[in-house]
């Protein structure tokens, strides 16, 4: 089931929020009882999401989540570091070969990737003593397959939300936020990343060798902007739906195209992903402490991996390599002369010009396919006009809206906008905002525009 399909908007989302809401206000115990109840319903509503796109997936998110567990408790009640160091090995070499199995010999599990993620964090700091071992299984598995970032995050450590799996708060104001964040997550999934979708889709199933340079450069464009709007519509519904139910999930997406730097723009891209790396990969192999060469090994290392977890097709890992070189070289000089730059627009130039072609690599089936496509970009060819002429006339629209809001607005505004948000006439506004655009992307999904997610894929 998807967060932009018919079937969740009117029938499962107002279902789960009309019976959490009917918890709240029955007669209980206490309130420790109430939450139980109500982990239970969200863990049955969890599994009943997942299965509906292919019963078949189930198998595997049940194992992981008993699987997983009952390693916490082996773990946990372990003595001996060497012994408790072997089990650990054996539950993340069981977990990895799992991920590797399904993700990389063709038996795609969707969000089989963020779930193993998650539970592997937990049997590790279960290891090391960061949290204390979860021994209600329905809480765990509730912490597992939580339907708003099972199938594409964001990856939640056990840590994070712990508390809130016995605690947490629910109230109209928590409540109107969730709302409003899944309403502008919908539409940037529907109204700008399904338009940028068919520009990229048409431009990449054209003819790479003919392709010219105006819609090679288009077509990147768009992805850009496509890739952005979907993943993070994704994550702003995912964190909406998670405050609407009581539970404060971190934020994914901090404008990363704004960012000056390649640094700047992984501490702003998929910060689960790439927090979740440094924690469980980067620092445990050294991090930044034991010298400059032994960085830079440990900077290729992780985006190899970053790129790996993506996708067994080359361009990912290649992907992954890129990005480790871009990093390696502003860790030893670049990053210096980039802080010194007064100028900070060349910095942004810099900056997206490398992002942009990571994302040829990334979109591309194969390298031979990214090269003709880099080429065509430099070229200095012209189109085919009827390819240009092809393109829905809404892109026209859906540009300048989709540049102005990758962070120019939100970042220049932000600071004047918190300061008069709470006046009544700001709500009311923001409240018009929202049900236009809940209206024009329900508008879109029924005139069947729906593209799939595109990291449901990982």
């Amino acid at each position: 089931m998807l967060f932009s399909s018919m079937i969740f908007i009117w029938v499962f989302l107002p279902a789960v929020i009309g019976i959490n809401f009917l918890l709240s206000v029955l007669p209980f115990p206490s309130r420790k009882m109430q939450i139980r109840v109500k982990n239970v319903f969200l863990l049955a509503v969890s599994l009943l999401f997942y299965a509906w796109g292919n019963i078949a997936y189930l198998p595997v998110l049940l194992f992981s989540i008993l699987f997983n567990y009952y390693s916490g408790l082996l773990i946990g009640n372990s003595t001996g570091e060497g012994r408790r160091k072997a089990k650990l090995a054996f539950i993340l070499g069981v977990d990895i070969g799992i991920l590797i199995l399904f993700k990389y010999f063709g038996m795609i599990v969707i969000g089989i990737s963020f779930f193993t993620f998650q539970a592997m964090s937990y049997v590790i700091d279960v290891y090391r003593g960061k949290v204390q071992i979860q021994k209600k299984f329905s809480d765990f598995a509730l912490y597992v397959s939580f339907f708003p970032q099972l199938v594409a995050g964001p990856i939640v450590k056990y840590g994070d939300i712990e508390r809130q799996l016995e605690v947490r708060q629910e109230n109209i104001f928590l409540f109107a936020e969730g709302q409003k964040r899944f309403c502008y997550g919908l539409g940037k999934k529907v109204l700008l990343a399904n338009t940028f979708a068919q520009v990229v889709d048409k431009i990449w199933a054209f003819d790479t060798t003919r392709l010219g340079s105006p819609a090679a450069w288009i077509g990147i464009l768009c992805y850009t902007l496509q890739i952005y709007y979907d993943f993070s519509g994704y994550s702003d519904m995912a964190i909406g739906l998670g405050r609407m139910l009581g539970f404060q999930f971190g934020e994914n997406f901090l404008y990363p195209y704004t960012s000056l730097s390649i640094r700047e723009f992984w501490r702003r891209w998929h910060v689960s992903l790439s927090s979740w790396f440094k924690e469980y990969v980067y620092i445990p192999l050294g991090g930044s402490r034991q010298g400059q060469k032994r960085t830079c090994v440990n900077l290729f290392l992780v985006f190899l991996l970053t790129g790996a977890w993506h996708g067994a097709n080359i361009t990912f890992v290649v992907w992954g390599v890129y990005y480790a070189l871009l990093l390696i070289l502003e860790r030893l000089f670049l990053g210096r002369v980039l802080d010194k730059n007064p100028v900070k627009v060349f910095n942004w130039i810099y900056s997206m010009f490398f992002v942009m072609l990571g994302w040829v690599l990334f979109r591309s089936d194969s390298i031979s396919q990214a090269m003709e496509y880099v080429r065509q970009m430099f070229s200095g060819a012209p189109s085919d006009t009827m390819l240009i002429m092809a393109m829905p006339a809404k892109i026209m629209l859906a540009l300048p809206v989709g540049l102005l809001f990758t962070g120019v607005i939100q970042r220049f505004v932000g600071k004047q906008y918190e300061k008069i948000k709470d006046c009544l006439w700001i709500k009311i506004g923001d409240l018009c905002v929202q049900t236009v655009i809940l209206i024009l992307s329900i508008l879109m999904l029924v005139n069947g525009t729906y593209n799939p997610f595109i990291y449901f894929q990982f």
